[in-house]
This record gives structure tokens, C-alpha cells and sequence, in this order.
């Protein structure tokens, strides 16, 4: 059931992508919109297979679809009915399936690489907000009430075939336990629990990584547990805390280590990510076997992560 058993299986490390929304934007896209990246899906779909097939070009042996902030309330803001927002959600998946099949059919991609896999993204309720919720968790709705948020979105990416949900920058336990939940609905999917943190030691609402860890630890359907979109300075002990707590794979993807400002839609300060290759090294030996990029990080970043890798002789 978990498809990164096997991918774990051929490779010490696999590798997620990097930032899609900050991607679009340095490529063109206008992004200070609520939909985010998901107004592209509306728009201009084809840069999105574009980032797609360039990440796994890099070394992704994941892309992660256009859906983080897609939801049937932000696309009824926009006239959307709907079953046509849930089709928009759909299409995020075929897209990433189209840009990995295309990348796949080309038989010097196949030389020492696992096929790709497409993780459905689930972005966290305060994605749909706005308003930088995801980055405080400090929203005040119950698990029934996340539970019910969730389940068209998750719905929608399990039938058009994503091989596993992408739960991410989870900023509270709570939600995290309404997705769990949810997933209970579908028992044959498997998804990986990734949490925004603020510290060394604390995801963005407060609680503790090492408890978020340890209640995860027990559900066979969480394939892996960790952190994005969270400053590189904070992962190594991140993973440690984590590590302690759960014999899930361990997976980091953070972002450039630059500060998001919500109400002008900007990102500000020093980035800590100008040795990505190296800094992955570090979060390897501390435990992560699954790495990637989050926000402002590119093609590049992965493909420093890949060349480590391969360097190291973790990867073939």
C-alpha cells in the first residue's frame, strides 16, 4: 500500500521537487491571487507540465501537483460550481501524470531511475484562507469540520489516480488527525504527513514535532512524517526530534529560508539555502531519507540534492 516502500527499496534517498508556486511566478506567472497556483491550473496549464517534466529532469523521483490550494470554497469565490472544481483538482493530477509519462518514455530516463511518482497535494485549511494561516494553525475549527474541508479535494485526487496524497505545511495537530480520519474512508491510499514548524523543536501552532511524530507513528496509511516550507536552519534537529518518535521515513522538503509576508504577498530576508546539496547531506545523516525543496527553491536546488546524491553513492 505504501508506494515508498519499494522506491525506498532501490534508493537510500528519493527525491521530492521543489517550490511550484514561487516556480510559476520567477517563470511569468502572476500569483497575488487567493487561488495561488491553482489560478494557473485555471489558466495556463501547460507551465505547470513544464515545471513538472523540469523537475524530474533535475532528479524528482516525485512531483507534487497543483492542488495545494485548490478547494471547492476558494473556486465557488471565482463562479466555479462544484463538479467543475473538482475536475480543475483532477487535472492537476493528469497533468503531473502527463509530464511524468512524457519523461518516462524517453529511455535514457529510465537508466539508474525508479518510475516517478505523482503526490496528490493537500494543502492545509489556512492555504484556502489567504491569509497566512498556514504558517500560525491558528484556526478554530474541529476535526469534523477539517474532515468535511478535505474530503472533495482528497476524493478528487485518489480517483483520478495520484499514487499517493502529499498532506503538507500541516500547521496543528488537530488537522493532522482529521486527515488520518479522512484517509480512514480510503484504505487503500497511503499519504505523507509533512509540518510547517517555527523552531527547532515546535510546529507553527505550538506543539511539539516529537509528539506530532510519535501519534502519527501507529497508522499504517502515513507513509512518511516530516517538514516543509520551513527554514533550512531548523531541519536537522527537526528530523532528530521526529526520528525519535516514529520508524516512518522521515521526509524534508524545506523552503529557501526566506520569511512569507501574507498581506503583501511577498518574501523577505536572507535566503540559508545557497548549498542545498551539502545542507541535504547533513539532513540525510540525521535521518531523512526522502528530500526535496519548498518555496522559492528550484530546479537547481533538486539538482544539487541528485548530484550529492549520487556523489555519495546513495543513489545509482
Amino acid at each position: 500500500m505504501n508506494p515508498l516502500t519499494s522506491l525506498l527499496k532501490n534508493n537510500a534517498i528519493a527525491i521530492v521537487d521543489g517550490a511550484l508556486a514561487t516556480e510559476l511566478e520567477r517563470r511569468g506567472c502572476d500569483l497575488n491571487d487567493a487561488l495561488w497556483s491553482a489560478k494557473v491550473l485555471m489558466e495556463q496549464p501547460e507551465i505547470i507540465r513544464q515545471v513538472h517534466l523540469d523537475y524530474f529532469n533535475a532528479g524528482a523521483d516525485f512531483a507534487i501537483t497543483a492542488s495545494y490550494q485548490a478547494t471547492v470554497e476558494g473556486f465557488a469565490k471565482r463562479g466555479l460550481n462544484k463538479n467543475e472544481a473538482l475536475a480543475l483538482m483532477q487535472k492537476s493530477v493528469q497533468i503531473a501524470q502527463g509530464a511524468r509519462d512524457e519523461f518516462w518514455s524517453n529511455e535514457n530516463n529510465r537508466a539508474n531511475r525508479v518510475r516517478p511518482l505523482v503526490a496528490g497535494s493537500v494543502g492545509p485549511y489556512g492555504a484556502f484562507l489567504a491569509d497566512g494561516s498556514e504558517y500560525r494553525g491558528d484556526y478554530k475549527l474541529s476535526e469534523q469540520e477539517l474532515m468535511d474541508f478535505h474530503r472533495p479535494r482528497v476524493e478528487a485526487l485518489i480517483a483520478s489516480g495520484a499514487d499517493l496524497l502529499a498532506c503538507e505545511t500541516i500547521p496543528c495537530l488537530i488537522e493532522a488527525q482529521a486527515l488520518i480520519k479522512l484517509l480512514g474512508e480510503f484504505p487503500n491510499t497511503s499519504a505523507w504527513f509533512c509540518f510547517s514548524a517555527k523552531d527547532n523543536e515546535h510546529i507553527c501552532n505550538g506543539e511539539k514535532i516529537a509528539d506530532c511524530a510519535a501519534w502519527l507513528d501507529p497508522f499504517p496509511q502515513v507513509a512518511a512524517v516530516g517538514i516543509n516550507c520551513t527554514s533550512p536552519l531548523y531541519i536537522s534537529s527537526l528530523i532528530r526530534e521526529i526520528k525519535k518518535n516514529t520508524g516512518k521515513p522521515i521526509i524534508v522538503y524545506p523552503n529557501s529560508g526566506e520569511v512569507y509576508d501574507a498581506e503583501t504577498n511577498t518574501w523577505h530576508g536572507e535566503t540559508s539555502c545557497d548549498a542545498f546539496g551539502l545542507q541535504s547531506k547533513v539532513w540525510f545523516e540525521n535521518g531523512a531519507t526522502i528530500i526535496g525543496g519548498c518555496c522559492r527553491t528550484t530546479p537547481d536546488h533538486i539538482r544539487e540534492v541528485k548530484n550529492w546524491a549520487q556523489a555519495a553513492d546513495h543513489r545509482p
